[in-house]
């Protein structure tokens, strides 16, 4: 329990994967199957630090193997436990079937607070850990294929690529191994914008169905929707830029560890970033209000809600007083088992983790496929795009000009149409293909089977079913 009455972090997914399967059928070994993490490995070592010997405690996870290599981040935070990764892996083998991404459900952690350690020791501390993974093949490019969480980014995932790079100095496919590196070190253009973009392209899908949003009371599109967002890290504050930017969305508040800032106006998401990335704090900033126990805007006043930061920021103390009609959930796990039921109660509409924030573990499968494949998205198509465009407008400006039309293309047009899809834009057009048929195959469940009545649901089911035949086709 974390809480008076309130289950964890795992028994929450646990609770959850129950609700489903009873509405299932499967057998009750097939459902122990899938249900159970299938390994969890502790690790405790020491590096040499300030004159020392520190010792630090790690954790890799794998949920499940029904389809390899496995995939998961790796989380640097004080919180980690066995406990939390094993519910995060289980969480990773949901979502990688629900958007069908290649992989089985892994997730790994290391007990550390990284603001304490300068870049070096962090190196020194990310490496070791990596070396106890790789040395078991919990770091593999066809076994297990780690990627940033919490508290690690591209500089940690470089760490550990070079370090398997080391170990494994005759695997071509080394670069492969992780995810969510820089670009220089075989990352992939949209990786690190991938999870929030990926929350944007959910909402415009579920604002496409007017059924959809009449189960939330909203009416119209996104533009002048009011959103609140929690969390302002990387997934919190690509979600909320995108969503201000692009689809004229006002962000009245955001949420962040010492406080928050409001403005019914709306807030600047950037410049917010910008503040924050100098003063590192909200406090002080000069166009918004601050108020200092940020939590309580979890329940003020807006159309879409975002916690895009821990697990349990909704819990049954606070869900009763939650006002948004639409939550979107981009952090892991923000809304407990507990809240859950209360808020489903209550008409609200939940747009579940294992989708809103899919559009990482999508980039980073093609970012693996890419270090696979070695050759960057677009290099070998791009300019014959260019060329078959150009050809084309050629052959219309000259019929115009031969049978004296006056036909002009529209200011801006041709620049974009002769430009080809670059790394970038194909990357966006794929994750934007994957949130599209993901949620429709949670809303087919949602709408046509009188037995479901919340997309958390749906999802699961769809997810699970799609685990079931991996395994049913394989000789347990």
């Amino acid at each position: 329990m974390t809480r008076d009455g309130e289950l964890s972090f795992r028994d929450s997914v646990d609770l959850m994967f129950n609700r489903a399967v009873r509405l299932m059928d499967l057998s009750p070994g097939l459902e122990q199957k899938i249900r159970v993490c299938n390994s969890t490995y502790t690790v405790r070592f020491g590096v040499r630090l300030r004159g020392k010997i520190e010792t630090f405690t790690g954790y890799r996870s794998v949920h499940s193997e029904h389809m390899e290599p496995v995939k998961g981040g790796i989380r640097y935070a004080l919180s980690v436990n066995q406990n939390e990764v094993e519910a995060l892996a289980a969480l990773m083998t949901y979502k990688c079937a629900l958007v069908e991404t290649p992989f089985g459900g892994s997730k790994g952690g290391l007990c550390i607070d990284p603001r304490m350690w300068e870049e070096h020791e962090l190196e020194l501390i990310t490496r070791r850990f990596a070396y106890e993974l790789i040395k078991r093949d919990l770091i593999n490019p066809a076994q297990n294929v780690p990627a940033p969480d919490m508290g690690t980014g591209e500089r940690e995932m470089a760490w550990i690529a070079d370090q398997y790079k080391r170990m494994n100095t005759t695997d071509i496919n080394g670069n492969a191994c992780v995810t969510g590196k820089p670009i220089y070190a075989g990352g992939i253009q949209g990786r690190v914008e991938a999870t929030g973009r990926g929350v944007q392209y959910a909402l415009q899908e579920f604002f496409r169905h007017p059924e959809d949003k009449a189960r939330a009371g909203l009416t119209g599109s996104l533009e002048g929707k009011r959103v609140i967002v929690q969390g302002l890290g990387n997934v919190g504050y690509h979600a909320a830029k995108f969503l201000s930017e692009e689809d004229g969305c006002i962000v009245t508040a955001i949420i962040e560890r010492d406080g928050a800032l409001q403005s019914d106006g709306g807030l600047n998401v950037e410049d917010v970033r910008q503040w924050m990335a100098k003063q590192g704090t909200i406090r002080g900033y000069p166009s918004a209000a601050f108020v200092e126990d940020g939590t309580h805007l979890l329940e003020a006043e807006c159309d879409i809600l975002i916690p895009a930061a821990m697990e349990g920021v909704i819990h049954k103390d606070n869900a009763a007083n939650i006002k948004a009609p639409l939550i979107i959930e981009a952090a892991n796990g923000p809304v407990t088992f507990g809240a859950d039921e209360i808020l489903r109660t209550k008409g609200v509409v939940i747009i579940p983790d294992m989708y809103a924030n899919a559009g990482g573990v999508t980039v980073s499968y093609f970012e693996w496929v890419k270090n696979l494949s070695h050759i960057r998205f677009g290099r070998m198509q791009r300019r014959a795009e260019e060329a078959r465009s150009r050809l084309l407008v050629e052959e219309l400006e000259r019929l115009s000009a031969d049978q004296d039309l006056g036909w002009t293309l529209a200011p801006g047009f041709k620049e974009k149409f002769l430009t080809g899809s670059d790394e970038l834009t194909l990357v966006r057009s794929g994750l934007e293909d994957t949130m599209r048929i993901a949620y429709q195959a949670m809303r087919k469940v949602w709408h046509e089977r009188d037995d479901v009545d919340d997309l958390r649901t749906a999802a699961y089911i769809v997810s699970i079913s799609r685990v079931a035949q991996a395994y049913m086709s394989k000789a347990l």
